[in-house]
C-alpha cells in the first residue's frame, strides 16, 4: 500500500548536542567540576539537576560537542579523557560520577584533545554484546566449518558474508574467530584504509583483553609476539604479494607465511566485480588520476592477481602461498559470486540493506522504549524525475531511446574556463529543481511536484548533498553556473569541487570537505564530485545525492548511493537516558533524472542480493517495501511498486533487452573447474561438441585453455620479475590465446542458450517449469529448436555448465514482455492461467502479469 508523501518526507530534526561543566558552592563539591550533556538548553538543563536542592550553579562551560570532521563527543569521553590524564571521577552524593576533581583549563584541554582528533586506544572499554543477526552470522558459519572438519579434519572450508556497510563485519569476525578457538588470524584486504576499524575493534572491547594486533604500520617486531596470546595480523595485497628480484617471498614477509593461521579473513572481497565496479566509479576523472584512484583504493597489485580473482574457483593458496584451517569472505557486493554459484547456499550469510530495515522496524514495534540498534541507519528514498520535452529532446540518446545524463551535463574546458556543452539546458534544469522554471503543465498542477531543492519537506534534508557528475568538466562547469548571479538561490551552499588532480587522490580529498561542512548544523552545501569519495568514505552530514551521470552496473550505482545512508545521530543526547538517541537523518535521498535507467538498477540491485529467491518480483518487492520509489511523470508524483518498477524498466527496449538476458556471460560458466568437469566426463565433452560450431574450435580447446592458463600462471610465480623480454612476450601471447580461446568458449555455449526463447515462443505449455517442459513434455522440439537432446542438457545443467537461477530471470523477463507486448494488441495469450513456470520453478500469473 502506498504512504502518503507526508510520511515518506518526514521533518529534519534541528537538535544539537553541546557539552557544559559547573560548579556548585558546597563543601561536599569542592575542587569539583560537573562534566555533562544536552541537546536542549543548557541552561534549563543544569536548573533541572539542581534547583530541587536550591543549589545556584555556576556555568563554566557550554560549547557544541563536535569535532573539527564533524563528529560528535561525549560527556563520558571528555570525563574517560580527564581520567586518562589522571583527574579522578568521584560520586558525592548527587553526582553518579560525573564530577571531576580538576580545574576549568582541564577540562577545555580535553575538550580540545578530542575536537582534533585525538582518540582512545587500547582500553577494552566496551562491553556491548553482538547483535542477534551477527549471532546468526557467527552460528551460521561456525556450523558449517564443523560440519566440513567433521568429515576431512585436513579440509579448508570457506564461507561468505555478504553484508552491507555497518554490519559489523570487523568486531563479528573477531566473535567468530574467538568461536572457532583461532589464536592466529590474518585479515588481507584489497583497501588497505580499512585498517583503523580493525585495530580499534581489536583494541576497545572487553572481550578481546590480552589479544595482539600487528600489521606494517604497527611497527612491532614480529619476533616479540607472545605466542602464547591471540594475534591478528592485518596485511593488504600489496603487503602479502610482494616478491624479491627472483619471485621469492620478501625476508621481511617470511614469517607471516611460516605460521600456521587459524582463519584467513578477506576483507572488501568483491571477486571480479570488485575492479570492474572501481573502474566506473572513477572513470569520469582524467585518465591518470582515475589510475592513481584506483591503486590507491584497492592497492597496487590489482592486475597481478586479475587472472587469478578473474577464475573464481582458484585454490587460494595458488595466490596467496599460506595454510590456514578456514576462510571467511566479507563484501558488501558479491554479486559474482552469488551469480555464478560458487558459494553455495549454505556457504553464505545474507545481510543486505532490506534485513537491515526489517530489523529496525521489527525491533522499534518490538521494544519501542528501549534503545535501538539499527535506530540512526536512515531509510532510503529512490525519486525520479521525468524532465520536461525541450530537456529530453537535447539528450535522447542510447539502444533505448532514454535520456541520457552524461550528453545533457557534457562539458568542456578546466578550471574557471569550464563550460557545459548545453548550458542554457542546464540552468533550467538548475531552475526545474530549484522550483523557479516549469513548463506549462506543471504550471497548470493543482499540486506541484516535489523537486529536491523546491518543496519545504525536502529542503532540510538537502543541507548537505552530493552531486554525482559525468567528469572533471562538468563538475568545474556546475561550479562556475551555480556561481553566476542568476543562481543566487545556490548562495545558501557552500560549493565544494572535488575532482581532479588538485583535489587529491584518494582519503586526500576528504579533509577539505569535512572542514567546509563542520558539524552540519551551520550552514549548507553541495559537493560535486565524479568518482572521489564514492568508496570507503563516511560523511555522516551527506542526506542526499543527485545522480547526474550514467552508470552501467547496479553494484557501482549503490556503491555510490549507499554514501547518504551513514548515520548521523547522538547517543544519550542529555546524557541521563542510555536509551535515548537524537537521529539527525531518519532519511536520506537518491535524486534521479533518468528514471527508466534509474529503476532498471534497482531492479537488477533487488535480483542480484537475492539470486536465490526464484521469483524476481518478490525480490524487488522486498527491496522496496524499505526502499520507497517516487516517480514523477511529468505530471503526477506517484509511489510505485515492485510490478510498475519492473515494467518501467522494461519500458520500451523490446527485444533487445531479452536478447541481453540470454547473451548474458552469467548464463554459462566457463572458468577452469567446470571445463575440468566437462573435459573429465566423456558424455559431456561429446555433449559440448554437439553444440553448433562447437567442433570448429578443435576437439582439444578446452584442455589448450585449462594447460596454457595454468602453464602461464605458474610461470609468473615462478620467474616474477625476471623474465625475461622473450619470455614475456611468449607468455602475453599464450595469455591472448588462451582468453581467446575460453572466450570462444563462452560465446558457443551463449548462442545456444539464445535458442531457448524460440523454444518458449512454439512451446504452449505456461503453467509447467521450463526445465519440465524441456525434458517431459516437449524434448522433441527442444532438439529441434536447439540442436541438443533432453539427455545432453540434463548433464550439462548438473555440472553447472548452465546457471539455472541466471535462467530464472531469464525466463521471467521472457514472460513479462510476451504478455506485456500481446495485452498492448489486446490479446490474453491463455485466458486461464493461474501460475507461470520460469526455469525450475513456478509463480503466480500475477507475479508476471503487467498492470
Amino acid at each position: 500500500m502506498s504512504k502518503p508523501i507526508e510520511e515518506l518526507l518526514p521533518p529534519k530534526s534541528d537538535a544539537r548536542l553541546r557539552v557544559y561543566a559547573y560548579t556548585i558552592d558546597s563543601p561536599a563539591h569542592g575542587g569539583l567540576i560537573k562534566v555533562g550533556q544536552t541537546t536542549r538548553n543548557v541552561k534549563k538543563r543544569i536548573e533541572e539537576q539542581t534547583k530541587t536542592a536550591g543549589i545556584r550553579p555556576k556555568i563554566l562551560w557550554d560549547e557544541p560537542a563536535e569535532r573539527l570532521d564533524g563528529s560528535s563527543f561525549t560527556d563520558h569521553q571528555v570525563r574517560a579523557r580527564l581520567n586518562a590524564k589522571g583527574f579522578e571521577s568521584v560520586e558525592p552524593a548527587s553526582g553518579a560520577g560525573e564530577w571531576v576533581r580538576c580545574t576549568l583549563a582541564d577540562v577545555q584541554t580535553a575538550m580540545t584533545e578530542l575536537r582534533t582528533g585525538q582518540k582512545l586506544t587500547g582500553t577494552h572499554h566496551e562491553t556491548f554484546p553482538m547483535r542477534a543477526e551477527q549471532v546468526s552470522a557467527v552460528k551460521a558459519t561456525h556450523e558449517y566449518f564443523n560440519s566440513v572438519w567433521s568429515e576431512n579434519m585436513h579440509a579448508v572450508p570457506r564461507f561468505l558474508w555478504n553484508a552491507k556497510m555497518r554490519f559489523g563485519k570487523t568486531f563479528t569476525s573477531y566473535q567468530l574467530a574467538k568461536k572457532i578457538g583461532a589464536t592466529r588470524v590474518l585479515v588481507v584486504t584489497f583497501k588497505p584504509a580499512v585498517e583503523d576499524a580493525w585495530q580499534a575493534d581489536l583494541e576497545s572491547h572487553a572481550d578481546f583483553d590480552g589479544w595482539q594486533y600487528m600489521s606494517m604500520q604497527s611497527g612491532v617486531d614480529p619476533l616479540s609476539v607472545d605466542k602464547h596470546k591471540p594475534l591478528v595480523y592485518f596485511g593488504s595485497f600489496q603487503d602479502l604479494l610482494g616478491r624479491d628480484k627472483l619471485g621469492n617471498i620478501k625476508s621481511k614477509n617470511q614469517w607471516l607465511h611460516e605460521i600456521n593461521w587459524d582463519l584467513v579473513v578477506f576483507d572488501e572481497y568483491h571477486f571480479g566485480a570488485w575492479r570492474d565496479t572501481a573502474k566506473e566509479l572513477f572513470e569520469g576523472e582524467d585518465d591518470a588520476v582515475a589510475k592513481k584512484e584506483v591503486h590507491v583504493e584497492f592497492s597496487g597489485d590489482l592486475e597481478v592477481v586479475n587472472e587469478d580473482l578473474g577464475e573464481l574457483s582458484e585454490n587460494e593458496a595458488e595466490f596467496l602461498p599460506i595454510t590456514t584451517r578456514a576462510y571467511l569472505y566479507l563484501s558488501g557486493t558479491p554479486f559474482k559470486a552469488l551469480a555464478t554459484g560458487e558459494f553455495i547456499e549454505e556457504q553464505i550469510f545474507n545481510w543486505t540493506y532490506t534485513d537491515e530495515q526489517r530489523a529496525k522496524e521489527n525491533f522499534a514495534n518490538s521494544w519501542p522504549d528501549k534503545l535501538n540498534p539499527y535506530g540512526s541507519l536512515p531509510q532510503m528514498r529512490l525519486m525520479t524525475y521525468q524532465m520536461p520535452d525541450e530537456l529530453l529532446s537535447i539528450a535522447n540518446s542510447g539502444e533505448f531511446d532514454e535520456f541520457d545524463l552524461n550528453a545533457f551535463f557534457a562539458a568542456a574546458g578546466a578550471g574557471k574556463s569550464a563550460k557545459f556543452t548545453h548550458k542554457s539546458d542546464v540552468q533550467k534544469w538548475l531552475d526545474i529543481i530549484r522550483g523557479a522554471y516549469a513548463p506549462s503543465q506543471v504550471d497548470n498542477l493543482k499540486e506541484r511536484p516535489p523537486f529536491p531543492y523546491s518543496d519545504v519537506r525536502l529542503l532540510s534534508h538537502l543541507q548537505h548533498s552530493f552531486w554525482f557528475l559525468p567528469n572533471v568538466a562538468a563538475c568545474h562547469a556546475m561550479a562556475n553556473l551555480l556561481s553566476e548571479p542568476q543562481n543566487t538561490f545556490f548562495r545558501r551552499y557552500k560549493v565544494l569541487t572535488v575532482a581532479g588532480s588538485i583535489a587529491g587522490i584518494g582519503l586526500d580529498a576528504l579533509p577539505p570537505v569535512r572542514r567546509a561542512i563542520g558539524s552540519g548544523h551551520e550552514a549548507g552545501s553541495i559537493t560535486l564530485s565524479c568518482g572521489k569519495l564514492t568508496t570507503g568514505v563516511t560523511v555522516a552530514q551527506w542526506t542526499s545525492i543527485l545522480m547526474l551521470r550514467n552508470l552501467k552496473s547496479p553494484e557501482t550505482y549503490f556503491q555510490a548511493a549507499f554514501r547518504v545512508q551513514s548515520p548521523w545521530s547522538q547517543k544519550n543526547p542529555n546524557g541521563d537516558n542510555p536509551h535515548e538517541e537524537e537521529v539527525y537523518k531518519p532519511v536520506c535521498f537518491v535524486f534521479d533524472f533518468a528514471p527508466t535507467r534509474a529503476l532498471r538498477q534497482l531492479a537488477d540491485y533487488g535480483i542480484g542480493l537475492n539470486p536465490t529467491e526464484t521469483n524476481p518480483e518478490k525480490s524487488v518487492e522486498d527491496l522496496v517495501s524499505f526502499l520507497p520509489v517516487l516517480a514523477y511523470d511529468g505530471s503526477h508524483m506517484t509511489q510505485v511498486d515492485a510490478g510498475g518498477i519492473l515494467d518501467i524498466a522494461m519500458a520500451g527496449t523490446s527485444a533487445t533487452l531479452l536478447a541481453r538476458k540470454w547473451e548474458s556471460a552469467l548464463l554459462v560458466n566457463v572458468d577452469n573447474d567446470t571445463l575440468r568437469r566437462i573435459l573429465n566426463n566423456k558424455e559431456a565433452l561429446e555433449a559440448v561438441l554437439n553444440i553448433e560450431g562447437f567442433r570448429a574450435l578443435g576437439d582439444n580447446v578446452i584442455e589448450t585453455v585449462i594447460n596454457k592458463s595454468e602453464k602461464v600462471k605458474e610461470a609468473k610465480k615462478a620467474k616474477g620479475e625476471e623474465l625475461t623480454s622473450k619470455e614475456k612476450k611468449e607468455l602475453t601471447d599464450e595469455e591472448k590465446e588462451y582468453k581467446s580461446k575460453r572466450k570462444q568458449i563462452q560465446e558457443k555455449l551463449i548462442k545456444f542458450a539464445t535458442r531457448i526463447p524460440a523454444f518458449m515462443y512454439l512451446t504452449d505449455f505456461r503453467e509447467n517449469t521450463l526445465q519440465d517442459v524441456i525434458t517431459k513434455i516437449e524434448p522433441g522440439l527442444f532438439r529441434t529448436v536447439t540442436g541438443l537432446s533432453v539427455e545432453d542438457f540434463n548433464l550439462l545443467v548438473s555440472l553447472n555448465v548452465f546457471n539455472s537461477g541466471q535462467m530464472n530471470q531469464a525466463v521471467f523477463a521472457f514472460r513479462r514482455y510476451e504478455d506485456a507486448s500481446l495485452s498492448y494488441t489486446g490479446i490474453d495469450s491463455h485466458e486461464d492461467l493461474r501460475h507461470v513456470g520460469l526455469y525450475d520453478t513456478v509463480v503466480a500469473k500475477e507475479a508476471v502479469e503487467t498492470d
